[in-house]
């Protein structure tokens, strides 16, 4: 993300895995990507690299949190200001499934459900 997105874009692609080390391994060899270590409070997350260039991010599924949750990749869309839309969101009949939380150096990120069940990520990113 090196321009700031407009509300509504899809920016950011994410692999939500249990084992990183085999998604690593399983990519880098089929696709040529890189993984770069990207420290967070709750653990390390891999930025994915084509190149030079970022792509997507690898987060790791551990801990109680994630106990059963399949490995699946998670769409991150841009959003004016995460925190009013979260309750436009539920007042359409969608769930927050996790509260807007500050991603240092990031943005400001919630995790919705829509009317009709699927799942994405919304950004307020800070460019």
């Amino acid at each position: 993300m090196s321009e700031t997105p407009q509300h509504g874009s899809f920016v950011w692609n994410e692999l939500n895995s249990p084992d990183p080390a085999a998604a690593k391994a399983f990519y880098t060899r089929l696709m040529g990507w890189s993984f770069a270590p990207f420290p967070m409070a709750e653990g390390e997350y891999w930025i994915i690299k084509k190149g030079d260039t970022e792509i997507g991010g690898l987060f790791p599924l551990a801990g109680p949190d994630f106990k059963d949750m399949p490995a699946h990749w998670m769409t991150y869309i841009a959003i004016d200001d995460v925190d009013a839309r979260a309750g436009e969101a539920q007042a359409a009949g969608g769930t927050i499934v996790r509260p807007p939380f500050d991603v240092p150096g990031v943005g400001r990120i919630a995790i919705v459900r829509d009317a009709e069940g699927a799942y994405m990520g919304w950004i307020t990113p800070k460019m």
